[in-house]
């Protein structure tokens, strides 16, 4: 295990990156952890207030974020200098990604159906940083040869066909592969290949004279969110609590 932290992690310079997500997603289970411990009025932990107002911590994650950024920026790749403010970083950008929903809506939707935003991008930030860790890179720059990538015009390329088929993904409705395509462009291909989502833009465009492509589309949306709905939703809950039931919204957190 030594070994292949040695070769794989701290010889590439990547440790900041690792302890970085290592500090985001830690900082995020132990917050929602208070969270909903607080909402359950257990243990010694209160919201924080000064001056009768609610400090959301988003606040100090934007301190933390700025903080650990501006530090990484200044500091080597290698050294403590960079372990400390990577790990300043990850812990900010948990917090401030943890009330994700808040800062999207501008109101504290911290417990609601809209508030499960939050726990969606934490698991996406994850994911893609863990990918780009376990040595992906974006627009698949990472599948060229050295020769290639010694040849600016093969890499502005693969850039921009790459770009180009995570933007048609995303024209598709289908936001999470577009996302995940800019790191692994074969999952952009899949996208790309696969039936628009109803009511998305490439679906108004080229589904508008062909009713029996609009029926498959409609009918694969279908069976793809009753399949998927209720694991998600499951995984959710897990990691954020459930959301308050429609009549206690008003009760706030």
């Amino acid at each position: 295990m030594g070994h292949w932290l040695q070769r794989n992690i701290i010889e590439p310079g990547k440790l900041p990156l690792l302890l970085a997500l290592t500090a985001f997603v830690l900082t995020f289970l132990i917050t929602r952890l208070i969270t909903r411990l607080i909402r359950a009025g257990k243990g010694p932990f209160g919201n924080v207030k000064a001056g009768g107002m609610h400090i959301h911590h988003v606040v100090p994650g934007v301190v933390l974020t700025v903080l650990g950024g501006f530090g990484a920026v200044a500091s080597s790749r290698h050294g403590f200098g960079a372990a400390a403010f990577a790990v300043v970083f990850g812990m900010g950008a948990g917090l401030v990604l943890d009330e994700f929903a808040l800062i999207l809506h501008l109101d504290d939707v911290y417990w609601t159906e809209e508030g499960r935003k939050s726990v969606e991008v934490v698991v996406l930030t994850a994911a893609l940083v863990g990918l780009m860790l376990a040595g992906f890179t974006p627009f698949g720059v990472n599948d060229m040869t050295q020769d290639e990538l010694q040849d600016r015009g093969s890499v502005i390329s693969t850039v921009v066909v790459n770009f180009l088929f995570a933007l048609a993904v995303l024209s598709k409705g289908k936001a999470r592969m577009a996302i995940f395509s800019v790191i692994v462009p074969l999952v952009g291909l899949i996208g790309l290949v696969r039936l628009a989502r109803p009511g998305s833009p490439w679906a108004k465009r080229f589904y508008r004279r062909r009713p029996r492509a609009r029926a498959r589309s409609t009918l694969r949306a279908y069976r793809h969110d009753r399949r998927w709905a209720g694991p998600r939703r499951r995984l959710q809950d897990l990691l954020g609590g459930k959301p308050d039931p429609e009549p206690n919204r008003a009760l706030g957190r």
